[in-house]
């Protein structure tokens, strides 16, 4: 049954994605609402599919590449649905929900079975840690969209649109920061009740630590600097690509306390 609730997410956000495309070409406000309705489809599969994934393991689900990734898509769209309306988020709907698609695809290749927890997993730390970085994660995956948006199409776009691509980058930044600052804290304090230290330059910590001082350089310099425009997406690339490192690159390269993720 859980499976199935998998399958069906895929599915959803995968015809999401393309009625919403189709709908670029034709114009036809049918295909929007049905897009519309298929993604929302999706987003609800994804999270009864969580609920159970949560009870059949017995713990949070975010344990793992597969779990962690599965639970960070679900963020982004959750995200995405909190922030719509009050950011206007509509354009980013294409880009979501094939994503969404294809994150969903390729966790189905990664190893699905359910471990045991570690004991210093056995937290309540790990759902406020794990799910403060995920919000932020997803806030930041939406901003690093807008960004790209704009240094791609802002040349060929009025600068009405690209300032609000600007704009939007920030505000999806500033949303995300403080999620990142108590991932971060949060993880310092777990740290110590689990491993006797607040810090222990852990590859994982060390990388969030950069994503986090990247991401502060950002705000300072929109907020004192009034950085905006080409310099500010540059930078905000340079923050994502730094978290994905931190979700992936880390997880693969290096040996460290988080090598069970």
């Amino acid at each position: 049954m859980n499976s199935t609730f998998f399958n069906l997410a895929l599915a959803g956000y995968l015809l999401a994605g393309i009625f919403y495309f189709i709908q670029n070409i034709f114009r036809k406000k049918f295909f929007t609402k049905f897009a519309a309705l298929l993604l929302l489809i999706g987003f609800t599969f994804h999270t009864l599919y969580i609920i159970i994934r949560w009870q059949e393991s017995g713990h949070f689900p975010a344990v793992g590449m597969y779990e962690a990734l599965v639970f960070s898509l679900w963020a982004v769209a959750l995200v995405y649905f909190i922030l719509k309306k009050a950011y206007q988020l509509e354009f980013l709907k294409i880009p979501l929900s094939l994503l969404a698609a294809i994150g969903l695809a390729y966790a189905s290749t990664l190893d699905q079975s359910v471990k045991p927890l570690l004991p210093a997993l056995k937290s309540n730390w790990l759902v406020i840690h794990v799910s403060s970085y995920c919000l932020s994660y997803g806030a930041l995956l939406l901003s690093f969209i807008s960004s790209s948006m704009y240094l791609l199409f802002s040349p060929k776009k009025s600068a009405s649109t690209a300032d609000r691509l600007d704009s939007l980058s920030y505000k999806l930044v500033l949303f995300a920061f403080p999620f990142l600052t108590l991932g971060l804290t949060t993880g310092a304090v777990w740290a110590k009740k689990a491993w006797g230290n607040y810090w222990s330059w852990d590859p994982k910590e060390t990388f969030a630590l950069t994503t986090w001082l990247i991401y502060a350089l950002y705000l300072h310099l929109r907020l004192t600097k009034n950085w905006q425009g080409r310099k500010s997406a540059l930078l905000n690339l340079i923050g994502f690509f730094c978290v994905l490192f931190t979700f992936f690159g880390v997880n693969y390269l290096f040996k460290g306390l988080h090598s069970y993720l």
